[in-house]
């Protein structure tokens, strides 16, 4: 299986509806909340732009130049779904993932395609981006909710900058032991994790668990605000 449906099965099997990803964004006032099920959505939305419109297929490098946002979680499950490596270095991808303030880094990388994100809570897409240059929030919304991945995939096949599946798999099940995460977890964390750094022990580690995320972005510097937010999210752990 894909690393994608390694983690997202056993979710959706428990409990499709309960919320497992919610987003804060300080900056901007956005509080976004996805279930199992919304999550699979878009990603399986985000995996049929990849194939159908950047030719991703097993074995393609896709670069993911994106902050800690419910929307790269997005892009890592899709890429995934697609059987992809999902890289770090932009340089030669076959499709560059990135935020407005990377653009000129993917456009200069020499990918085969650069698709570029708003990251926008209303979905809004981006204007004057270079030619060839895809706009996600435009053209994700017109792919199908449902993906079927190619067949023959395995464990062994690459996920994650050099590392496979399972071994992916095993250092996200290691991480969540380590500091005790389950199941029942809801966990808060501003960490700004990204592909280099603290993915694995942030975000994958509570999938992995089949906890819930509460992934805050330009948190508040005073304390008693997130102790509040945690409050009223029956936050259970706390990742920093």
């Amino acid at each position: 299986m894909t690393l994608t449906e390694n983690l997202l099965r056993p979710l959706l099997a428990s409990d499709p509806a309960r919320p497992l990803i919610t987003y804060y964004d300080d900056a901007t006032g956005e509080r976004i909340e996805l279930s199992g099920t919304t999550l699979a959505n878009w990603a399986a939305k985000t995996a049929n732009l990849m194939r159908d419109e950047c030719d991703i297929e097993p074995g393609a490098r896709v670069a993911v130049l994106l902050p800690a946002h419910w929307q790269t979680l997005v892009v890592l499950l899709g890429a995934w779904w697609c059987g992809a490596e999902v890289v770090a270095d932009p340089a030669g991808a076959d499709l560059v993932c990135c935020d407005a303030d990377r653009l000129d880094v993917a456009t200069g990388a020499g990918a085969g395609v650069v698709t570029a994100l708003s990251l926008n809570a209303f979905g809004v897409g981006l204007s004057d981006l270079p030619a060839g240059v895809l706009d996600y929030a435009t053209e994700v919304r017109v792919h199908g909710d449902v993906f079927s991945p190619e067949a023959g995939g395995t464990d062994a096949a690459p996920a994650l900058d050099g590392r496979s599946v399972l071994e992916v798999l095993t250092e996200a099940r290691a991480a969540a032991a380590s500091t005790g995460l389950t199941a029942v977890d809801r966990v808060l964390t501003s960490y700004d994790w990204s592909v280099t750094d603290g993915l694995v022990r942030v975000p994958l580690a509570v999938l992995a668990a089949g906890g819930s995320l509460v992934q805050c972005r330009n948190a508040p510097a005073d304390p008693e605000a997130l102790d509040r937010r945690a409050a009223g999210e029956r936050v259970t752990r706390r990742l920093d």
